[in-house]
């Protein structure tokens, strides 16, 4: 988990921050887990634009990933671990002693080797999901889910990690990366550990193309456009552009976008930090 930086011998390679890839340890992915992917162009269903500065990109093929972990009581060994371009953490293979397999996300020290288990008996060890209301309170997981048997849904993302806190009933209090905390139905799963590839938040491109390859076009600045095209926009020469706002004329700095009669607020105990 580390990253690595280049010699400026191109403009490109002046900034560029990549990350080392020593941790993967294959590189074709398993072909009965993988499916073609489409990529949309930002575009829907009747070709209009939906979503702009989308497009282009290498080809990628989408790898199903074991959200679930519904397997339980069943060991498993991890057979490799794998670079997935969909997502910024790593996948881990697992191979069942009942010769199933599947991908999960790979968390922070797990090893090719290494036995994992889900259910309610699992050890709270990393790389193990058993239900909130097993795992050992002040414990660091991942991979959390908001109803039971749904999959996970929250703390996926490398380098992520959340902390169950506490325990009040049929809830457990979790503390989530954004810092906001909130209750969660004890019965739902979650990953110990925390989500591997940590510097992922490191890595820079190093120039535009690198960005081009990823399916990113150039984004314009809303300041850049005209009073048609933007709240922003207009003005004589470089105008700041009055309050930062959205296209659609929202305020982009201190306005509350959260729906104030929203179902699961009841579940919140403190906000997230501003």
């Amino acid at each position: 988990m580390a990253v690595r930086k280049f010699k400026p011998t191109t403009p490109g390679q002046r900034h560029k921050v990549i990350g080392t890839f020593n941790e993967i340890t294959a590189s074709v992915p398993e072909k009965s887990l993988v499916t073609g992917k489409r990529n949309s162009g930002g575009r829907n269903n009747t070709g209009k634009m939906t979503m702009r500065y989308i497009g282009g990109g290498h080809k990628r093929k989408f790898r199903f990933i074991d959200f679930k972990r519904n397997k339980d009581g069943v060991p498993a060994v991890v057979k490799t671990i794998e670079y997935d371009p969909n997502r910024s953490a790593r996948i881990a293979l697992l191979y069942y002693a009942d010769g199933e397999k599947r991908y999960i996300i790979a968390p922070n020290g797990l090893e090719v080797g290494a036995q994992l288990m889900s259910g309610e008996k699992s050890a709270p060890e990393v790389g193990n999901c058993l239900p909130l209301a097993n795992i050992p309170v002040g414990t660091v997981i991942h991979n959390i889910e908001l109803n039971p048997g749904q999959g996970a849904a929250l703390v996926r993302s490398a380098g992520t990690f959340a902390q169950l806190t506490s325990k009040e009933g049929k809830y457990a209090i979790v503390k989530l990366p954004s810092g906001e905390t909130r209750k969660i139905l004890a019965a739902c799963k979650a990953t110990i550990g925390s989500v591997g590839n940590s510097d992922h938040a490191l890595e820079k491109s190093g120039k535009a193309g690198r960005t081009r390859w990823q399916g990113i076009r150039p984004r314009v600045r809303g300041v850049a456009m005209n009073p048609v095209d933007h709240p922003m926009g207009g003005g004589e020469g470089r105008s700041s552009g009055g309050h930062p706002r959205s296209r659609k004329g929202l305020y982009a700095k201190g306005l509350k976008t959260r729906a104030p009669k929203k179902h699961s607020s009841k579940y919140i105990i403190e906000r997230r930090k501003k």
